[in-house]
This record gives structure tokens, sequence and C-alpha cells, in this order.
């Protein structure tokens, strides 16, 4: 319903396990490594466990897909059985010629299942055995299990097993009859739920995988779906599919935080407050009760013991002394008053003079006939406050592409893409931004948290020139990482609408503009190949030109590196951050 709406070519949150939109955060990485060593070692039980939604399944699919190609996987995903059922499946999954009748003969099917396994022993081949949901296995047949690893021959096991299951797998595990198979996994891992770091960057990567090119979910969006989710996978999935819904009835490009909040109001079924409000009540509460306080102690009547008093005992009256006679002298309780109001006013000049200014150079205040000091780069961009909005950043962004800009109209997104660009919004490094070649808007922030954005023009060893509406200022690398912490837009002009990551297995258009693209980029003549299919050989290209670039070497011809191959191949007149070097020129345009 939302896809064209968006821009995207399928639905990004989809709950059904895809490897494709596997994101690997450190967890869910070392959790394949062990998988992937559990298929590539001999011996032994792997355990993988994680909470309801944590993405085991799509793990285990991804595992699938790079299984290795001497592996034989028999994968059990219900595993409600009895001894004989599991053993009856686990021939079938293999492919061996097992009669239903062998049910009730256990014997027979193990030893069915040894010849099998020796036959593939003796041919090269792996048999590993994967059961998901392995919680729901009873006692009986994990014991059934653990005995099939006894199928060995005198130097290896003949079958490696790995349980998934939820975190109820470790507590049945843990039964004193069933600890002759604890001992025998040599390999657990638990996979935990996203951080908020990483919940963000698993909506950016599915919303990518899909085929987006600019970010949709807004940034306090992103915050509210972890504080809705936790960072479960499963969850996150479905809280952002309605928000999209949300979005796209309301005429939405972007999806703003009340939006996640009021999807996850329908998925839980409860209301769900923005967390500052309880932190604002319980303020205002503690406010008010220290201003009674205050009050209180301030109007409440004192009484005060005259002096000589001791113990409530009144002391006897004083008489009062003459009047002393009026005097210009100043008084002597006066004279510290005014020597400490000169002390402070004196200590109170050097202090402004030395406070920092948010920028490397610092400005002191100076007699007027003295020279100025130059501003830091904090003055600067609070000189120039007006010029460091989201549309002043579009209108030069979009004006080096020689294209215009709308204030009020559209986002600046879409108005690119009606222009022929596209937009790409992630947060990265100044290293990933020279491999990409092309001028982009920063998002700054100061040491108050004031937000500028300002185009980035071009970018040297040591400096960058940043254009501040119509000033253009030339700061160090340095200085810059104080006011930028990774967030950036950047535009690009791709040669087909069908925007989206390419992989081995896929046709059409995008995939034989990529192909004659890499065969610019490596100088191959007129026999090259034009096909539309993402082959072998085209995986090899891609990685040729992923190491060339210092990309990450994964063969998949993501936005990333599509970007960056559009910049290798730019036209002459397509505004770039830096000159291509020689060889890049001599494709440049061709």
């Amino acid at each position: 319903m939302y896809l064209s709406f968006f821009g995207i070519a399928e639905k990004p949150f989809a709950i059904t396990p895809d490897p494709r939109y596997l994101y690997l955060s450190q967890r869910h990485a070392d959790a394949l490594a062990h998988l992937v060593y559990g298929i590539n070692e001999a011996g032994g039980f792997i355990q993988l466990t994680g909470e309801v939604g944590t993405g085991k399944t799509t793990t285990i699919r991804s595992l699938l897909a790079r299984a290795p190609k001497n592996a034989e996987i028999a994968l059990i995903l219900n595993p409600r059985m009895g001894p004989g059922e599991f053993l009856l499946a686990l021939c079938e999954e293999l492919g061996m010629g097992a009669d239903d009748s062998a049910i009730g003969n256990t014997k027979e099917l193990v030893d069915l299942l040894n010849r099998y396994l020796l036959r593939a022993h003796a041919q090269g081949r792996r048999v590993v055995l994967i059961v998901d949901e392995a919680q729901n296995l009873a006692p009986e047949v994990l014991e059934q299990i653990r005995l099939l690893t006894n199928l060995e021959t005198e130097t290896q096991k003949l079958l490696q097993i790995i349980l998934i299951g939820q975190p109820e797998l470790r507590k049945l595990l843990g039964r004193e009859d069933l600890r002759q198979l604890a001992q025998r996994i040599t390999g657990r891992y638990h996979l935990d739920p996203l951080s908020r770091q990483e919940t963000a960057a698993y909506v950016r990567h599915r919303m990518r995988v899909a085929g987006a090119t600019a970010d949709i979910f807004t940034r306090g969006a992103l915050r509210e779906v972890y504080n809705v989710t936790r960072g479960i996978p499963r969850v996150i999935n479905i809280i952002c599919d309605r928000a999209l819904l949300g979005a796209y009835t309301q005429d939405l490009h972007q999806v703003p935080a009340a939006l996640v909040r009021r999807a996850g109001a329908e998925v839980f079924d409860q209301n769900l407050s923005p967390r500052w409000i309880p932190l604002a009540v319980g303020g205002l509460a503690v406010a008010v009760l220290i201003g009674s306080a205050l009050l209180l102690w301030r109007y409440a009547p004192r009484h005060v013991m005259p002096p000589g008093a001791v113990d409530g005992t009144a002391a006897p009256p004083m008489v009062a002394p003459a009047a002393a006679p009026a005097t210009t002298e100043p008084s002597a309780s006066s004279a510290p008053t005014a020597a400490v109001a000169g002390a402070a006013a004196g200590a109170a000049a050097p202090a402004a003079n030395s406070a920092p200014d948010n920028g490397a150079s610092v400005a002191t205040t100076t007699p007027a006939s003295a020279t100025t000091a130059p501003q830091s780069f904090a003055q600067v961009l609070a000189s120039n406050r007006g010029a460091t909005g989201t549309d002043s950043a579009f209108a030069q962004l979009l004006g080096l592409w020689q294209a215009s800009y709308t204030p009020g109209k559209t986002d600046g997104c879409s108005q690119a893409l009606a222009q022929g660009l596209r937009c790409l919004m992630q947060r990265g490094s100044l290293a990933q931004l020279r491999m990409l070649n092309r001028p982009a808007i920063l998002m700054l922030s100061d040491q108050a948290g004031t937000p500028s954005q300002v185009v980035l023009r071009a970018l040297r060893d040591d400096n960058a020139q940043l254009q501040i509406g119509s000033q253009s200022v030339t700061i160090s690398i340095a200085e810059l990482t104080r006011f930028w912490f990774g967030d950036f837009v950047l535009l690009w002009r791709p040669g087909v609408k069908d925007v989206r990551d390419l992989s081995a297995g896929m046709r059409g258009a995008p995939v034989r503009q990529l192909r004659e693209q890499l065969n610019r980029w490596s100088g191959a003549g007129n026999g090259a190949s034009t096909s539309d299919a993402y082959d072998g050989s085209l995986v090899q290209l891609v990685e040729q030109f992923q190491r060339a670039n210092r990309l990450a070497v994964d063969g998949i011809a993501g936005i990333e590196t599509q970007v960056a191959l559009d910049a290798v191949l730019a036209a002459p007149d397509s505004p770039l951050l830096q000159p291509l070097s020689a060889q890049q020129a001599s494709t440049r345009g061709g």
C-alpha cells in the first residue's frame, strides 16, 4: 500500500525471516560465527538461545545461505515428537528412504542413519542437524539426540548438532537427568535484544534493503522505536510497519516519534505517553515542594533572643548609646564591602576573557583601538544562524547539482527526487565521505546543543571547506570533529529509477547498468558481457571495486557501493569533494 509513496520496492518490516534483511549487530555476528564454527568443526553440541523475537530463526536462514558446499544440513522446525518420530524426521530431512513403520524400531533407524553418515564422511561431506524451538524437545528425545553423537569414527564425530531455542532451553539442559548431554555442549551463545544505537541502525538497514535512499524515520522516531520495543527485532518490525502505514495515511514522507508511539499503543493496546512526562511531573512536584518550603521559611515568624540571654532567660535591659555625629568618611563596616566588590569585579574580567567559545580559537575582549581577534568557528555559526537551517543547506546543496529548491514546498529529498537526484542520509565518518566523494550536508551541534546544518564543499588531508550561507569557511579536520558527530546527507544521480541493493541472483536494468559501469571502471573492452543477470562474474567485479575503494568486500552492490561507483565515473559537471586521480579521470564521463 505505501511502497510507491515512500519510494521503496518491498515491505521492509515483514516478520517472515529473510536472510537479505539480517542486520548483523555485534551479538548477531558473534552468534552467526558460532553457528558457522559448529558446521565447520566436528564434535559436540552448539547451543544458541534468545528471547522471543530476537532474530534466532532469521540467523538460521542466514546460516543456511552461508553454509559450505560440502555441508548437508537437516533442519527440524517443529520438535514436538517422540524419539522414534524424531529419528524418522531426521532421516527424511537427509533424503534417506525410511519407512513409516520403522518409527517403533529405534535400532533400525539408528543403523540406517549410521550407514548414511559413514558414507557421507567417506565422501568428505559434513552432516549437520539443526533443531529450532529446541526448548520444546521432550527429555527422552534429548537423550536420543545425545546418543546420536556416539556415531563416530576413530578421529571425529559423524553428526554435528545445533540446538536453537528460547531461554527455557538453558533451564531444560540444566536438569540433573540431562547432565550428560549438557557436558557435551562445546559452544553456548545467547542473543540479547538490540541496543538503542543498534535499533536505529537496524531500522535504517531494513529500509535501505527495501530500496529507501533517505531516512524516512526521524531521529526522534528512532529513539521512540527503542523506547517502545526495547530492541526486540520482531516487535520493531511490527511497530515500524504500523508507523509507515500511519505516515502514509497522513501524507507524511517522514515518520515522527508521535506516530511510533501511536503504533505502539495499537499493538500493545495501552497508552504509551512520552517518557519525559513522568519525569516532568515528578520534577514539577519536587519544585513545588521546594518552593513551598522556601516560602514557609521566608515568611514564618521568628523568635529572636535578646543579646546576652541564655536558655531563655532575659538579659537585663541595655541603655542605648548616644547617636554618633554624622561624618563624610566611610564607616569601618562599609570598607570591607567595597573592597570585596572591587575584588569580585577584578576577577570577573579575566574570567570572561578566558572562557572558551566552543571553538579552537578563543575570542577575547580588547580595547576599541586594538585589533579584533579572529572569530572562532562557534562564533561563525552563531553569527550566521539564519543560514544554517535545513532550507538554506538544501538550497546550497541542490544548487551545486544545478537543481532548485523551494522552501516550504516539500522536504529537500523529495524535491531532489523530482529532479532525478537521490538522497543518502546516514551516520558515518569523514573517511566514508572521502570514499563517497560527493558534497554533503553536515549536521553540527555546539556545546550548548544548538543544531546547525552546513554544506561540506571540499575535503582535503587536514582541512575542510564549508559553505555557510554566502560565506566560505575553511576549518581544520580536528576542529570540525568537535561539532560533527557523523550525521550527513549527500546527493547522487542514479541512472535508473529502481534504486536498491543489488545482489547475486537478481536480474533487470539496474543490474545491467551496474555491469556496464564496472566494465568502464575496469577498462574492459567492447567484448565485455552486458548481461542483466547478477552472476558470479559480476560478484567478482563488485568485490574488485569494493577492495580498490576500501569498501566492505561482500560482493553486494549496496547503495554505498553504487554511490562510490557513480562518483568514480562522475560526469564532468557533477560536484565532487576532491579531484579524481588520473586513473579515475580517464574513465570519467565515458
